[in-house]
């Protein structure tokens, strides 16, 4: 569901540059247009911070690592680092949870956040990647820190059939680990009939660190099989009118089958080793991400006003490993469907040469059924059904070609509906258990008026400014909350929503032909937050309590001749909590969802016509915001300390003719040891691993 926005896609789609870091094109950040879900616009109509990760920078990080959350820590500077795990924990946005979306369909599932909502999709079938920061309830429950929504790939040609063949193979100067990926794109166009058809499939082989040790088995990405396939029909009824289907299925199961030998917290990495005992009945993955979307475009459905209506359908299912915390383990997965319309209506009030206003409204439906269950049909979360009816209203007025005023209002009116269940029987870390216990489900009902205003000025090309107030509304892990329940009814639960308030103030412009840039600035609040803590028996809790985050971020990218261009970013955050709600603003919170700060740079050099050579470099900087407990000499969960690393990685291209193209990438350039930044803030043993080592990936393309 969505709200009027203000943050940085109001309503939808967004016209931005595009040409961001694409292959020795000068960064111009008006000429492109995106289309999200909702309304095309040009960047200079936009009164916040977007980032868009293109169809060439996509296509140029796949040749590193097709796993997307690697390219998107890569391309999105206030994203969290990546875990080189399935799970995305701790890759939060402006340390808050995010929603993910394909097309507009919604991923995750914010009833129970299993945290494997961004790897959903093979990279070869997005377009682009538009990434929405800061609080926004454009698309409903679950985007506190904002939206990542994968752009699926469409047909771009009159041609009968054309297409993109691509077969790669990956490895690492150790034995075993070679895995190989193969992908082909058909598209094309009929009369008023265009389709595009995409396949991918990856085989991936062993993962081992710079040392040539396996990596932890625990929700590993080796020896996965990874299918992906794309369907999109389209019609054009007439010059006004188009419809338009689409299906998009993704598989991804792992058969590794590897022991494992658990290390020390700082000291030793946990690793795989040996063949395996395995406890496990049901390969780890996701084995199911079906989304169907069907789409009616009006461009003139009476004077003055467009109409768009989106139907879809999600059925997704992921499977987790083994677990022994709870009596008689097993392993456990997160279920969930979604059901959704969408109905947006654009009406132009007045277009004059030197301003136009015009107002979006419509309405949003969606219901999301979640469950967490294990393999042998324990419930460790209840049945939960949630419907979310939302109608919204967006004005906006653009004067004199430089002013942009936005603002909307969105209610929120949401209703879950919670089965009866019995929670699982815990196994406390000392040793004793927690007694399952009767919980009597019901209902909740929660509603809200929320709402966003925005102002953006370009002055001149060299200045831009805009500033925005947004908030978001969701229910953030209820099944979390409702599966360690203490009570025998949800009604004597903790559940109240979370609504946050994102403020935003920003500048970017071109200071000259060659230079692009921009800075923002950010303050995000809620009354009552939610964050993973340790209790004194060092089980995980949900910590409800006010939270203040804030932060800064920003970019430079030089393009000076036409065979080079270079830049970076910066990100940098910090969060705050009372968790006696008394005022005192003293504590911090965790590292779980506040991320290090993050230097992303590149240069890219084209020395002759048909040979491309880049370089990326990440640097994560060092964490030391907690003390261990005096009296066991431990971090908490979320508060070790994470020691910073530097990453670089080499991307290259040579064109052979205009059909063939040969590329190679390696991912660690210089074999460095190091951990993701997960090792170390989770403070467990378990989780203490080593990051990937050195990894080529040498791919084939063929276009016609």
């Amino acid at each position: 569901m969505k709200k009027v926005l203000l943050s940085t896609a109001c309503l939808g789609t967004i016209m931005v540059s595009a040409q961001v870091k694409d292959t020795l094109q000068t960064r111009n950040v008006e000429e492109v247009v995106m289309t999200a879900s909702r309304k095309k616009e040009n960047i200079k109509e936009v009164p916040s911070s977007i980032t868009i990760v293109a169809e060439k920078q996509i296509q140029s990080q796949l040749t590193v690592n097709s796993d997307i959350t690697s390219i998107l820590q890569y391309t999105v500077p206030s994203l969290g680092t990546n875990s080189g795990q399935t799970s995305n924990t701790g890759q939060t946005l402006r340390g808050r949870q995010v929603l993910v979306l394909i097309d507009g369909i919604p991923q995750s599932t914010p009833l129970r956040n299993g945290a494997r909502d961004l790897r959903v999709i093979d990279p070869s079938a997005i377009e682009r990647i538009e990434v929405i920061k800061g609080a926004s309830s454009i698309y409903g429950n679950g985007a506190d820190g904002g939206i990542i929504n994968y752009i699926t790939k469409r047909s771009k040609t009159d041609k009968k059939i054309s297409g993109i063949s691509q077969i790669g193979f990956t490895g690492q100067p150790y034995g075993g680990t070679l895995g190989v990926r193969a992908s082909q794109l058909l598209s094309g166009k009929v009369n008023k009939f265009d389709y595009t058809l995409s396949l991918a499939y990856e085989r991936t082989g062993y993962m081992k660190d710079a040392d040539g040790v396996m990596l932890s088995p625990t929700y590993s990405t080796a020896k996965m099989d990874n299918y992906n396939g794309m369907l999109k029909l389209g019609y054009e009824i007439n010059d006004n009118q188009r419809i338009e289907a689409s299906y998009i299925g993704y598989s991804s199961r792992s058969d590794l089958n590897l022991g494992l030998k658990t290390g020390k917290y700082g000291i030793t990495p946990t690793i795989g080793e040996g063949l395996g005992k395995s406890l496990e009945t049901t390969p780890q993955g996701t084995p199911k991400n079906h989304n169907i979307r069907v789409s009616y475009d009006n461009k003139n459905l009476f004077a003055g006003t467009s109409l768009n209506i989106n139907l879809y359908y999600q059925d997704f299912k992921t499977v987790y490993g083994y677990s022994d915390t709870f009596f008689n383990g097993g392993q456990s997965n997160v279920i969930s469907k979604k059901a959704g319309a969408r109905f947006n209506f654009d009406t132009q009030l007045w277009n004059a040469p030197n301003s136009q206003g015009e107002i979006i409204y419509g309405a949003d439906i969606l219901n999301d059924q979640t469950v967490q269950k294990l393999e042998d049909g324990r419930f460790w979360t209840p049945n939960m059904s949630m419907t979310n009816i939302a109608p919204f209203l967006l004005a906006k007025i653009d004067l004199f070609k430089k002013i942009t005023i936005k603002g909307g209002l969105r209610y929120e009116n949401i209703k879950v509906n919670v089965d009866d269940f019995n929670t699982l029987s815990v196994i406390k870390n000392d040793g004793t258990f927690t007694k399952s216990i009767p919980v009597a489900g019901g209902k909740l009902n929660y509603n809200a008026l929320v709402g966003n205003i925005g102002l953006r000025y370009n002055i001149e090309p060299y200045i831009n400014l805009f500033a925005s107030f947004s908030q978001a509304y969701s229910i953030n892990e209820l099944g979390r909350i409702l599966r360690t329940s203490t009570s025998e009814t949800i009604k004597n639960l903790e559940t109240k929503p979370i609504i946050v308030n994102n403020y935003e103030l920003g500048a970017t412009g071109q200071l000259s032909n060659w230079l692009n840039y921009e800075l923002t600035s950010y303050v995000s609040t809620s009354k009552l937050g939610a964050t993973f803590v340790q209790s004194a028996d060092r089980a995980l809790t949900i910590q409800r309590a006010p939270e203040v985050i804030y932060g800064v971020e920003g970019f430079l990218h030089f393009t000076p001749v036409k065979w080079i261009q270079f830049g970076g970013s910066y990100s940098w955050m910090e969060g705050i909590t009372s968790p006696n709600d008394n005022g005192d603003y003293s504590t911090k919170i965790n590292n779980s969802r506040i991320s290090a700060p993050k230097v992303l740079a590149y240069v890219q050099v084209k020395p002759i016509r048909p040979l491309s050579v880049g370089l990326d470099m990440l640097h994560s900087f060092k964490q030391d915001r907690f003390v261990t407990n005096a009296k066991t000499g431990l971090y908490a969960y979320g508060e070790g300390y994470v020691p910073s690393y530097t990453i670089f990685n080499l991307k290259s291209s040579y064109e052979v003719s205009n059909n063939w193209r040969l590329s190679l990438g390696i991912e660690n350039l210089f074999n460095t040891t190091y951990q993701p930044s997960i090792s170390w803030w989770s403070a467990r043993d378990s989780d203490f691993i080593n990051a990937l080592g050195m990894r080529g990936t040498f791919m084939i393309e063929y276009k016609f």
